[in-house]
């Protein structure tokens, strides 16, 4: 029997790798001779960093870079040889932001090229970005500048009223031979009523008026990358992500955009194993519809079926409720007697919970 656990994080309580061991505890009891393989995962929104680096035996790396606000702060990201693995909202997420200070007319992504160019000094030229939880509506304005690009302007979101020229002969010729692929879930157009200027700018702090100034800046910087870079491809959905830097990704760095669990599962090359597979089994905290809605079981799930109609697919969760999918077979909570949040979300209970309930699935199955 071969078995395959790919379990999300249990946020606050277990990382993936957490999840998955105590989950072959489970499985060995109930089938010692089974084989088991362990995926981490996630959904290439918050901690999909630190997942996948740690679950592809690969190093964070600390760094110094511009926050947010244009202030030196520490932020991390991952190295797994030649490959970067990036969450932008490390080094401009809205999180950084008190909510008297937010304001996108403020904010740079300065610090998300930076970041980028410390990993190219370290051999990377293969990216994964995460662009997630944005504090910005540059529209990549302070990420490119960071870079090297020139538009004889600043690098916060109101010097794009400033850009009127791009320049890149002091980009490093480095950078031009990365491959970068965006986890982005976001469908938004760039601008008008459904951009990001309209949609996220007031969630950053913009009031009507600077929702509508930014709106006509990110137009006019968009026809001159456009018009410049002889780009005939004018809008695709996922430009608008991040405050335009998925535009800024396409663009200026041929970057890919594409769904966050379908870029983790690609890099974790899953799919060999679970074409073999008699049972996989997934998971996260809470299973309910919002699971389906891109998440990363649902993807998993998805995957499997795919390539083996035949597999099994259990998902376990601290709980379950409104739940219906095709791809996933059956849904378990992992509780086993009445308790608190706070007891449930204990490691040593959480470990403890997903070992026994595992070891009940696989005697049944």
């Amino acid at each position: 029997m071969k078995i395959i656990v790919a379990i999300d994080s249990f946020k606050g309580s277990l990382t993936s790798l957490e999840a998955g061991k105590a989950a072959e505890i489970g499985i060995k009891k109930a089938a010692p001779a089974a084989e088991v393989k362990i995926y981490p995962l996630a959904d290439g929104g918050e901690g999909t960093c630190k997942t996948l680096t740690e679950g592809l035996g690969g190093k964070i790396k600390s760094v110094k870079i511009s926050g947010a606000l244009g202030k030196r702060i520490a932020a991390e990201f991952g190295e797994i040889g030649d490959l970067a693995i990036i969450e932008m909202a490390s080094a401009a997420g809205l999180s950084q932001v008190p909510t008297n200070l937010r304001n996108p007319l403020r904010t740079t992504t300065f610090g998300v090229g930076e970041m980028i160019l410390h990993a190219v000094k370290d051999g990377c030229r293969n990216f994964i970005i995460g662009i997630g939880g944005s504090a910005t509506n540059d529209c990549g304005l302070g990420m490119l500048t960071a870079l090297g690009f020139n538009f004889g302007s600043g690098i916060f979101g109101r010097d794009l009223a400033r850009a009127r020229k791009i320049e890149s002969d002091k980009v490093p010729a480095e950078i031009f031979d990365c491959k970068f692929r965006i986890a982005c879930d976001v469908k938004n157009p760039l601008t008008g009523e459904n951009g990001c200027s309209a949609v996220y700018g007031p969630q950053k702090g913009a009031d009507e008026k600077i929702v509508a100034q930014m709106d006509d800046w990110i137009k006019n910087f968009a026809e001159m990358t456009l018009q410049t870079l002889n780009i005939e491809k004018k809008s695709v959905e996922g430009d608008g992500a991040a405050g335009g830097l998925g535009f800024a990704f396409r663009t200026f760095l041929r970057g890919e955009l594409v769904p966050g669990v379908d870029l983790v599962l690609d890099t974790l090359k899953i799919s060999d194993d679970l074409r073999d597979a008699d049972i996989l089994i997934t998971g996260e905290g809470s299973i309910d519809n919002q699971t389906l809605q891109g998440k990363a079981p649902a993807g998993v799930a998805k995957l499997a079926k795919s390539l083996n109609p035949k597999i099994k697919v259990v998902a376990i969760g601290g709980s379950v409720k409104n739940f219906s999918s095709s791809e996933i077979d059956a849904a378990f909570s992992i509780l086993r007697e009445p308790m608190t949040l706070e007891s449930a979300m204990q490691k040593s209970t959480a470990e403890q919970n997903i070992s026994a309930t595992v070891e009940n699935l696989i005697r049944i199955l």
